[in-house]
């Protein structure tokens, strides 16, 4: 651990920083946007459009790097997410929110490309685990810590836009001035989504169902926390929470899911995180049980991604992993863009409440369909299914994955000669 911190603090550290800056604007923007009269259907077009950008951006950035290198793509980037966000304030119309948001959804999903690709050169076999481990915690723990800045000024000023514009064009200082040699650069043909689903169907279903869950939460909870007449401070301490949940979660469930059927697990955690959301939508009055109920939706959702990864990997050739890791982006981003605007339907017409229904929904959808899954074909047994690695759906590009996949590659090749090794003796 301290060696991977020793070689990429730098890198994590100005990663901390761009996560605190992303998290806090787009809960800044969900309170802005009610301030400034926005209809929830203009604030769910506002927060989609970042994942339509990421979306587009997780696609484009491999080739914007390989034209004109790593260095440029991330200053260049970092400098429009910088300028875009202090234009929030200047541009107070849902068109410009969501041409900004555009923007920034596919400048963040660039960074990231190029961080994790930075992070990946920095890293050994021997700690490329901790290192995508820290590199979850950091992401997470920003979003957390993002959400303390926003009692710090008044939401209607320039103050708390001006924190994260700030934020951002620091985290790109440490990063480009210590972080030595530039990684060639380079991603694997993706699979055909096709050929993905008939590997896997649970696992395309589960990452476009679960996309829509986290959009939700990412990007819709504090247009539910202003609608439902939560104050500043409640409504940080609400989002802090779904990833305080995740952070504290994610390795408890990751244990498990390498000790079980998968699919069994899948559906134990998709039903825990239906029952935080009913919870939600029955108890939302009571500020306590929401802090539980976000908590415990967090806690599932974001375990779920790096379990549904990892359950997909079960049926994958270990040559095939890295190829899947396109494709199962992709579908996340489909879920992630129309769960916003899912969201903020449901909640012009049920009230708040209904962005804990949609969650409610899709999370049973997932129960539904893992258990008709389970019933289609045997579970692979639990000594030959490969590792659970820990990632964050807030900022996993097609390069992180494909990080992540390597690693799960190269433990299951490291098992297998120590099976054959304890054969041979």
């Amino acid at each position: 651990m301290l060696s991977v911190l020793s070689s990429a603090w730098a890198l994590l550290f100005g990663m901390g920083l761009l996560m605190v800056g992303n998290g806090m604007q787009g809960t800044l923007l969900g309170i802005r946007g009610n301030i400034e009269g926005f209809s929830t259907l203009e604030m769910s077009i506002v927060m989609s459009a970042y994942f339509v950008g990421f979306l587009g951006g997780s696609r484009m950035a491999p080739n914007m790097i390989r034209r004109v290198g790593h260095v440029r793509v991330f200053a260049a980037l970092a400098s429009l997410i910088s300028a875009v966000m202090i234009l929030y304030p200047t541009f107070a119309e849902p068109w410009a929110w969501t041409l900004g948001r555009v923007l920034i959804g596919f400048c963040f999903s660039a960074v990231y490309v190029t961080a994790e690709s930075w992070l990946n050169n920095a890293a050994t076999n021997e700690n490329r685990g901790q290192s995508l481990s820290l590199y979850m915690i950091v992401q997470t723990l920003g979003i957390v810590a993002s959400q303390a800045l926003l009692v710090t000024a008044d939401p209607s000023g320039y103050v708390l836009f001006v924190i994260p514009s700030v934020l951002v064009s620091l985290a790109v200082t440490p990063i480009l001035l210590s972080i030595s040699p530039t990684p060639a650069f380079d991603t694997t043909k993706p699979m055909s989504l096709r050929a993905l689903v008939n590997f896997s169907p649970l696992g395309c279903v589960g990452m476009f169902l679960l996309g829509g869950v986290f959009s939700a939460q990412f990007g819709m909870a504090s247009v539910y926390g202003a609608q439902a007449g939560l104050s500043i401070p409640q409504i940080s301490t609400f989002v802090a929470m779904f990833f305080v949940g995740a952070v504290i979660l994610q390795y408890p469930i990751g244990w498990i899911s390498d000790r079980m059927d998968r699919r069994l697990l899948i559906v134990a955690v998709s039903a825990i995180g239906g029952a935080g959301s009913v919870l939600g939508m029955l108890m939302g009055h009571n500020f306590t049980m929401l802090l539980v109920s976000a908590f415990v939706v967090g806690g599932m959702s974001n375990p779920l991604y790096s379990l549904l990864i990892a359950h997909t990997n079960d049926f994958l050739e270990l040559e095939d992993m890295a190829a899947a890791s396109g494709g199962m982006l992709f579908l996340n981003g489909l879920g992630a863009v129309a769960g916003p605007l899912i969201t903020g339907w449901l909640m012009d017409n049920v009230g708040p409440g209904g962005f804990y229904l949609f969650t409610a929904v899709l999370f049973g959808a997932l129960v539904v369909y893992a258990i008709y899954r389970s019933t289609q074909r045997a579970a692979v047994p639990v000594d030959e299914t490969g590792s659970f690695v820990a990632m964050s759906p807030a900022g996993t590009t097609v390069v992180g994955m494909e990080i992540a996949q390597e690693w799960a590659i190269e433990s299951a090749e490291a098992a297998q000669d120590d099976t054959d090794g304890s054969e041979a003796a």
